[in-house]
């Protein structure tokens, strides 16, 4: 009698598919869930079986992608995508406890051991309101060039080791004292201290008239 339950359990539970790798051919990412297209290690197509991911993480697997499917109610037809790998593209050689993003065209952020994270990418684009760096020490943009689209604003000394190039606008205005050591002051313009102009101002000479112009 028990050989006979024995084999009507065995016969049930073989009914119930259980768990099973896969490789994706297609994602719809329209949707509210994504939804895939498989190829089964069996050889068996898989249409239209959900892909679950975290929240706040979503990503669109190409095609090649391993994954495991969890047929729901042991039903291949309601199965569920509920883990993918591509071996291709996955970054190797992470240390322990290290956190990695990535894309197979080599974008990667790296959350890396001593506190560091690693970012890599062609163009690297914010988009806010408002964008705010709190850096203790010090903050360096190793590059050839730093644009602004409009105002910078410096609540201490700006210091240069270049030179400076300003031009355009309303020209340059500055207030409080101006400094100048180990070099000329050199202009095609006119210099004004007060009402007096450097072309333009004259002396009075010995016999109480006005001097000539100035001149190089």
């Amino acid at each position: 009698m028990w050989n006979n339950v024995d084999g009507r359990i065995n016969a049930a539970l073989n009914r119930i598919r259980k768990a099973f790798r896969a490789v994706l051919t297609r994602v719809n990412s329209g949707g509210q869930i994504q939804t895939v297209q498989a190829r089964a290690l069996a050889g068996e197509q898989l249409q239209d079986n959900e892909l679950f991911q975290h929240y706040g993480f979503t990503s669109n697997q190409l095609p090649g992608t391993m994954a495991v499917i969890l047929p729901l109610g042991g039903a291949t037809s309601h199965g569920i995508v509920i883990a993918t790998e591509h071996g291709s593209y996955r970054l190797k050689g992470l240390k322990s406890g290290e956190v990695a993003l990535y894309t197979d065209e080599g974008t990667k952020i790296v959350l890396k051991r001593g506190r560091i994270i690693d970012v890599e990418c062609d163009t690297y684009r914010v988009t806010c309101k408002n964008y705010e760096v709190n850096a203790d020490t010090q903050a360096d943009f190793n590059t050839p060039m730093v644009n602004a689209s409009e105002q910078v604003t410096a609540q201490a000394k700006i210091t240069g080791n270049g030179g400076m190039a300003i031009k355009g606008g309303a020209g340059a205005t500055f207030e409080g004292n101006i400094g100048q050591t180990g070099g000329n002051y050199t202009t095609d313009g006119d210099v004004h201290a007060g009402n007096i102009s450097l072309n333009g101002h004259h002396h009075i000479d010995s016999m109480s008239g006005n001097t000539s112009d100035a001149k190089a």
